[in-house]
């Protein structure tokens, strides 16, 4: 039986708010900006909402309002989560935002207690080493299927499969 999920949080800082509450994720903003960065380009509005709907998402929003930031974790809410899809927007930038973002979607209740979280960086490897991200202790032993192009182009159906 699942436990009734809790409330949402939130913080402010300098006019920000930093919140967990899915209801406030605008669908719409985050999909602009997952849909032309380069680990989901092209991805369809509709796979972003599928993916909304099946994870954590924490938001950030300017003090007008408007969502300017997000996290997301896929996690199995017991041992394991998988941070992604972390943004700041460039108008937003250099004030600490993102850093401030990920420690509280870390410091979520869903999350602070995990055994592992994992995720994937180009290039931003300094801000995850802040919350004690490191390289894979056992890197030969992560796989992964990698397909950057999944939204640009049809699926093809596996060999076999109906």
């Amino acid at each position: 039986m699942s436990e009734p999920a809790p409330a949402p949080r939130t913080e402010q800082r300098d006019g920000y708010t930093a919140s967990s509450d899915p209801a406030r994720l605008d669908v719409d903003a985050i999909h602009t900006f997952l849909t032309a960065c380069y680990w989901s380009t092209g991805i369809p509005r509709e796979t972003v909402a599928r993916a909304l709907a099946h994870s954590l998402g924490f938001g950030l929003y300017a003090p007008d309002g408007a969502q300017v930031g997000f996290v997301r974790a896929v996690t199995d809410h017991a041992t394991f989560a998988y941070l992604c899809d972390v943004y700041v927007l460039d108008a937003h930038r250099g004030r600490g935002l993102g850093e401030w973002l990920v420690g509280f979607a870390l410091d979520d209740p869903a999350l602070r207690n995990l055994r592992r979280l994992i995720l994937a960086t180009r290039d931003a490897h300094g801000l995850y080493a802040k919350f004690g991200f490191t390289a894979p202790k056992w890197a030969n032993a992560y796989m992964d299927i990698v397909r950057p192009d999944i939204y640009l182009a049809p699926v093809e159906p596996r060999q076999g499969a109906e």
